[in-house]
């Protein structure tokens, strides 16, 4: 090993280039036997016109977020209009949709713009400060539309029973604490032991949150079972028991997917497409948040629609064979 003087070293060798093509190796020895490694930016040059802050991998993110909000917004645009058309047959959980949709954008846009500021000046300048306030928004209203969706609220009944409430009363501090979670990782530029456990509470505290709107679903499948048997509708409540259930398995599939899948993913991928798990993450967003929107629509259901035995009695045979359903 090449002995370095008591002097700050500028290494330009090949190694110390592959750090990072805009960063360079900066050695300093503060004492004997004790030297300082330290990564510094070394500005080669503007890149169409101005610097680049941003690491390889995220560069794309700020035109990628932004994308997605002009996405967001014509689906807010649309949500508006449905409801506007069918406002007889919407009920309070489509505006609560709706507020969630328009919470996702606005984040989107606060995030592209937070990343693109610090693409060009290096800092965030106050727009980190409204990413957290919509990220924060967006993360409890996302997992409180997916427990009242799940216990069947406002569209199945106007109320909510007292487990169901006690989930509610569990997921959403939990979810605060995880966004304090991670509003502390984000802000914290070092790794420290401290940063570590905070960031393991908040895997655990999002984790605990994930299984626990899982089951107002179960029990509204459970409900819904029930019924079939009981009030002789059988063709109306296969319909409701198929869309739970097939509500069940996409939020799971999302739920894995988010949590699991994306930090796999950033985990096997180079630091040169660190922006692909982002991507992915926020289109499998995008597709949960559609496949909702649209199985849960409002509808104009006619009271006087006549289901005729044939269809009754198959929905009835269909219930006894699918009865054995396992969740």
């Amino acid at each position: 090993m090449r002995k370095l003087t008591p002097h700050s070293v500028l290494s330009t060798s090949k190694e110390a280039r592959s750090v990072h093509p805009r960063f360079r190796q900066l050695r300093k020895a503060s004492a004997r036997g004790v030297y300082g490694h330290t990564l510094c930016h070394v500005q080669q040059g503007p890149r169409h016109g101005c610097p680049d802050y941003l690491s390889s991998g995220t560069t794309v993110l700020p035109r990628f977020y932004f994308l997605l909000f002009l996405v967001y917004a014509p689906l807010a645009g649309l949500w508006i209009y449905l409801l506007y058309k069918k406002r007889l047959t919407a009920f309070r959980i489509h505006y609560f949709m709706l507020a969630l949709v328009v919470l996702k954008a606005i984040n989107l846009l606060c995030e592209a713009e937070d990343m693109s500021y610090i693409r060009r000046t290096g800092s965030a300048h106050g727009w980190d400060v409204l990413f957290y306030i919509f990220s924060f928004l967006k993360g409890i209203t996302l997992f409180t539309l997916i427990v009242l969706i799940g216990t069947g609220w406002s569209f199945l009944k106007p109320f909510l029973q007292d487990k169901e409430k006690k989930v509610l009363m569990v997921v959403i501090p939990l979810q605060v604490i995880a966004n304090i979670a991670l509003v502390v990782l984000d802000e914290n530029p070092f790794a420290t032991s401290g940063s570590i456990s905070w960031k393991q509470i908040w895997l655990l505290v999002d984790v605990i949150c994930c299984c626990a709107v899982l089951f107002p679903i179960v029990w509204s499948i459970k409900k819904l079972r029930e019924a079939a048997r009981t009030d002789g509708k059988a063709a109306v409540n296969l319909m409701k028991l198929t869309l739970f259930r097939q509500y069940y398995i996409v939020v799971i599939c999302y739920i894995y997917f988010t949590r699991i899948g994306v930090y796999a993913l950033a985990i096997i991928t180079s630091y040169r497409y660190q922006w692909t798990s982002e991507v992915a993450k926020e289109l499998a967003t995008l597709a949960f948040f559609v496949f909702t929107g649209y199985k849960f629509r409002p509808e104009a259901h006619n009271p006087y629609f006549v289901i005729d035995d044939e269809e009754e009695e198959a929905a009835a045979e269909a219930l006894k064979v699918d009865d054995e359903f396992e969740l």
